[in-house]
């Protein structure tokens, strides 16, 4: 887990090594370990280290194959390595490291751009053939590691994080109307390839893109999960589906234990994490190191679920670590979590994440997290409703959709109000051939973009803010595909996520299955209240908010004066979304308009 950054020029002149240089400061937390630097000609790579595999410098990056004429800057973790390595001794590559980043370089050399489709893994990477100039830049197939890159007056530009890629200049900056309409419908998913800004982009999940010294370029999407059923599954019952689940799962699980440093486990007391560490436990694992957060209860509502993951650390014995937040550290933490913010993430729970990872990286390098198992299993409340509808769309949109067109035209300022773009981007996606009914699209549609650009994106940025790495056991696209061919009865029957409750029933104690679903709750930001509501009044009568002039004043007052009856139907602050936007863009210094 790393940091990287580049440049291409084209223009006729050599490339920046301190635009590169600036780039990788600005990412230093991602990547404590090290540093470096390689310059060809026109191409320049960077990165920054988080020593997870091969520890010796011999995995040093950039790394540079002078044999092969390639260089390679990667973040992430192959954890088919050790097989792919050696296939490629079998074919008669050698290797002067012991780790994943020099099978990568092997691997492109040997089988060409279908190598990727071999790779099991977390990854974002830029690789330059010295010969051709050529570049390939590539991102895993959920998306779970991040690629940004702008198109400069000079080439191009990429890096790991959208701050990262801004320190080096030359970037347009002003609000994208059309990114602003998703942020502020879209639950704030701002979908691929747009982010907030107008000149910067990121690559989609699953895509390769090669870029020509000429500045051409061509995207190739090489995977996608199929939601329509196989005749060969018709008889497959509910029961073997389970066993398939698990089976897939506890694959995935010790593929993530793969490391040169000891890795833990993020337990929320949820069943997902729950399950994980029971699935660990089973394999053998002894005294796992697990971790849990609490905030301080607001009103009605409850800030921690330690009753749960109290189960789970005493059933299976682990090394157990409860961390209790409470406000007075919430609110000043606020600014360094937004600073650690790729994009405007307007989730409550991105400072539970952040503050838990800061506790977290003071005794583990490497945590596997439960993230990601709602959107391939069908936890969220919306999805059974989706089962009978015979308004798809409409319906989703319903329950998933923060406000209506006409409430968005009256938030924001006039030269921001385009067309609905959102609600067309969710109608252009459930009319894709490849999933039939309503609940397989909204799945479809989930697992594919919401979950990249919402909890995936959080969990990335928030424990990469200390150095910490994330690993996701349901974001393995093997048991993705195996999901998505689950049929859709199976998953949301009782609630969501029915046949992973019943499979972790042969695992982990019932009390933490048939508990009340829960979430990561931060009831401080949802309900804006004392010195968080002032918080919010400050950074929206701040200057530069006045002279940006992103939101409608009567907008903005009418959600000051009474924020919890603003609440959008996923249960989030209206006020807060609007806040946060703002104040991101103030905490990175940017003066779009």
């Amino acid at each position: 887990m790393c940091a990287i950054c580049g440049e291409l020029r084209r223009d006729g002149k050599g490339a920046s090594p301190a635009a590169v240089h600036a780039m990788a400061e600005r990412m230093v937390r991602r990547g404590p370990d090290g540093a470096g630097l390689h310059v060809q000609r026109n191409v320049a790579l960077g990165h920054r280290r988080l020593k997870i595999i091969d520890l010796s410098e011999r995995a040093q990056q950039p790394m540079v194959d002078a044999d092969l004429g390639l260089s390679l800057v990667y973040n992430g973790a192959i954890y088919n390595y050790p097989e792919l390595r050696q296939q490629l001794q079998a074919k008669g590559y050698r290797f002067f490291s012991s780790g994943d980043t020099e099978v990568i370089l092997k691997a492109y050399h040997a089988w060409g751009e279908s190598f990727i489709e071999k790779l099991n893994g977390m990854f974002a990477f830029a690789l330059v053939e010295r010969d051709t100039g050529r570049m390939i830049l590539a991102r895993d197939r959920l998306g779970i590691k991040p690629l940004y890159y702008a198109h400069t007056p000079a080439g191009l530009r990429f890096a790991s994080t959208l701050p990262g890629l801004l320190q080096a200049g030359d970037v347009d900056t002003s609000i994208d109307p059309i990114a602003l309409n998703f942020y502020m419908t879209f639950h704030s998913v701002v979908p691929a390839p747009l982010t907030i800004l107008k000149g910067v982009r990121k690559l989609a999940p699953a895509t390769i893109m090669t870029i020509e010294p000429d500045g051409t370029s061509r995207h190739r999407v090489y995977w996608e999960a199929a939601f329509d059923p196989r005749p060969e599954d018709a008889a497959v019952s509910f029961d073997e589906w389970q066993d398939r689940v698990l089976d897939k799962l506890r694959l995935a699980i010790q593929r993530r234990m793969i490391a040169d440093v000891p890795v833990g486990m993020l337990l929320s007391g949820g069943l997902d994490s729950s399950l994980v560490v029971g699935l660990l436990a089973e394999g053998g694992q002894k005294q796992l190191k697990t971790f849990s957060i609490g905030f301080e209860t607001v009103g009605q509502e409850k800030g921690d679920e330690f009753e749960y993951s109290d189960i789970i650390a005493k059933h299976f014995d682990t090394d157990h670590y409860r961390i209790r937040v409470d406000s007075t550290r919430t609110l000043p933490a606020l600014e360094d979590c937004v600073q650690s913010m790729s994009e405007p993430m307007v989730s409550h729970d991105a400072i539970g994440f952040y503050l838990l990872s800061q506790e977290v990286a003071k005794h583990v390098k490497v945590v596997q997290s439960g993230q990601g198992a709602d959107e391939v299993f069908a936890g969220y409340h919306w999805y059974p409703p989706l089962m009978q509808s015979h308004q798809p769309e409409a319906d989703y949109a319903r329950v998933f959709c923060d406000r209506a067109f006409d409430e968005f035209a009256q938030a924001v300022e006039g030269r921001f109000v385009e067309s609905d773009h959102a609600r067309a981007f969710i109608a252009e996606h459930f009319a894709r051939p490849g999933a039939t009914r309503a609940i397989d699209k909204a799945l479809r549609l989930d697992t594919s973009i919401m979950l990249v650009d919402d909890p995936v994106k959080r969990v990335d940025n928030m424990t990469m803010a200390w150095g910490l790495e994330a690993r996701v056991p349901f974001l393995d696209h093997e048991l993705v595909e195996l999901a998505a061919r689950i049929p859709a009865e199976f998953k949301v029957k009782g609630g969501g996520k029915h046949v992973l409750k019943e499979a972790a029933r042969r695992v982990i104690p019932s009390a933490v299955i048939d508990r009340p679903k829960g979430y990561f709750p931060v009831p401080a930001l949802k309900y804006l209240q004392g010195p968080y509501l002032q918080f919010v009044k400050d950074v929206l009568h701040a200057p530069e908010a006045r002279r940006r002039g992103l939101f409608q004043r009567s907008y903005v007052d009418m959600l000051l004066a009474e924020p919890e009856k603003h609440i959008t139907p996923l249960r989030g602050s209206k006020l807060w979304q609007v806040a946060l936007l703002e104040y991101w863009l103030q905490r990175h210094g940017i003066e779009g308009s």
